[in-house]
């Protein structure tokens, strides 16, 4: 009678992992994927809460064809980690709303966040977040001049 119990328990404890295999496996195939722009929306969502910000400076704006026929507006960067330079680029064909790309000029300084033990992985923009600068900044003493206006009067003269 032992022996027969413990046929029982084998064969019993047997079909038990083949079908925790099989449970396994079905959910390996039939899981939800993410597509490329959820991965990118996730390491945006990371470097946005817990990246490090370094100044960097603009390269340049420009466009590329994608494989499938899109028009990419990539956004290039660089900037410098423990005396090591990097030079990026970053897709902002789908934040027109925090990046305008015809407002970007080369040459002016942004921020970047970077993952401290992967400095290549950075972002300059991101939802909520942008490392662009305004432009120069203006001062208070320009603000109301008018650059075509020839004649200078004091306030109170007309």
């Amino acid at each position: 009678m032992t022996l027969l119990n413990k046929t029982a328990w084998e064969i019993s404890a047997g079909v038990t992992a083949v079908v925790a295999v099989a449970g396994v496996a079905a959910w390996m195939a039939l899981r939800k994927r993410p597509t490329p722009e959820e991965l990118e929306l996730a390491r945006r969502q990371l470097l946005v809460q817990s990246g490090r910000i370094v100044d960097g400076m603009l390269l340049d704006v420009c466009e590329v064809k994608a494989d499938d026929g899109r028009t990419l507006s990539m956004l290039m960067f660089s900037y410098r980690i423990g005396g090591v330079d990097y030079e990026c680029s970053q897709d902002v064909t789908l934040l027109s709303e925090v990046a305008d790309p015809a407002q970007v000029r080369a040459g002016f300084p942004c921020s970047v966040r970077y993952q401290p033990g992967n400095p290549q992985n950075s972002i300059v923009v991101a939802e909520g977040w942008s490392g662009l600068r305004k432009g120069l900044p203006r001062l208070p003493i320009f603000e109301d001049a008018d650059p075509l206006n020839l004649e200078h009067t004091k306030p109170g003269q007309d």
